[in-house]
């Protein structure tokens, strides 16, 4: 059964889906943009700035579900710009220095209220 999972310390869902869900001991993060929990405000100038918001709010969640970053099994990173490439593999890495999960960076146009980087995730609770 599908259990959908929520927290007051990551930004609350700013469209028609929830943090995270969770089915059969998987646990599917939506993607986190770099904005405060608290403030909804953008945190961050910089890719490794906002970067480093994104990690903070996905971490909250998972360990909202029971979960770390250990746990992960897959991350998606959605950048506006490549170029930001190295900033935000410095932030992300250090949340994986051993084992870490598989992943996709991609480039995309446009990001939700513009933010230079959003991240997802999947794990296994």
């Amino acid at each position: 059964m599908k259990k959908i999972h929520s927290t007051d310390k990551a930004p609350a869902a700013i469209g028609p889906y929830s943090q995270a869900t969770s089915h059969n001991g998987i646990l599917y993060c939506s993607g986190q943009i770099p904005l405060d929990p608290e403030s909804m405000e953008l945190v961050g100038n910089t890719a490794a700035e906002q970067a480093e918001q994104v990690m903070k709010n996905l971490e909250a969640v998972l360990e909202e579900a029971g979960a770390d970053f250990s746990r992960v099994l897959k991350c998606t990173i959605f950048l506006a710009d490549m170029g930001d490439f190295a900033a935000v593999n410095e932030v992300y890495g250090a949340r994986f220095e051993s084992e870490p999960p598989a992943r996709e960076t991609v480039a995309v146009k446009t990001l939700p209220k513009n933010v230079l980087v959003e991240i997802s995730c999947i794990a296994h609770l």
